[in-house]
C-alpha cells in the first residue's frame, strides 16, 4: 500500500532502541542528511558555489532547485531520525543521493573515490536509504492491521 497511515506519524520508543541495528542505520543516515543539507547555504544565504553546481548539473532553476534539495533533505533527516513515515523517508533518502550522485558525475564525470570528487559516498549513502526503505516496507507489510470500515458501513 502506497498510502500513508497515522501509524507512519506514531513516535515509538521503540524506534530509538539502540541495541536495535536498523535503528541505528536509521538515525545515522538520517542525521547525515542535516551537514548535507547545511552545505548548500553559507553565511545565511544560499551558498553560490552550490548554485553553480546545480547550473552546471543543468538542474533548473538552480537558485529554486538548491532550496528544494535542501528542504527535501531537513524533511527526510527529521523523518528518518523521529522514525517517522520511515518507508517513504528511506526512498526519499536513496533518491536524494542518487540524484546527487548524478549531478556529480554530470558536472566532473565519473569517478569513483570521493575524496578525488567521486561518488562513492553518495552511492554507499543512497543505498543504506533504501535499505532502510526496505526494512520499513517489511515490517509495515508484516504488521497486522485492523480491517478498514467504509465510511456507507460505519454510518448504516
Amino acid at each position: 500500500m502506497l498510502t500513508l497511515t497515522r501509524d507512519d506519524f506514531r513516535l515509538r520508543a521503540s524506534s530509538f532502541d539502540l541495541t536495535q541495528t536498523g535503528n541505528v542505520l536509521r538515525i545515522m543516515v538520517g542525521a547525515l542528511m542535516i551537514p548535507h543539507a547545511a552545505s548548500k547555504f553559507a553565511a545565511g544565504a544560499i551558498n553560490p558555489g552550490t548554485v553553480a553546481f546545480f547550473e552546471k548539473a543543468g538542474m533548473h532553476p538552480a537558485e529554486f532547485m538548491v532550496g528544494f534539495a535542501a528542504f527535501s533533505e531537513i524533511a527526510v533527516a527529521i523523518a528518518l531520525i523521529l522514525g517517522i513515515c520511515t518507508r517513504f523517508a528511506g526512498l526519499g533518502a536513496a533518491a536524494i543521493l542518487a540524484l546527487a550522485s548524478y549531478a556529480v558525475v554530470a558536472v566532473k564525470g565519473f569517478g569513483w573515490t570521493w575524496n578525488t570528487g567521486g561518488i562513492e559516498f553518495n552511492v554507499v549513502w543512497a543505498i543504506l536509504g533504501l535499505l532502510v526503505a526496505v526494512d520499513a516496507w517489511k515490517e509495515y507489510a508484516n504488521t497486522p492491521r485492523k480491517a478498514a470500515r467504509s465510511f456507507r458501513h460505519a454510518h448504516a
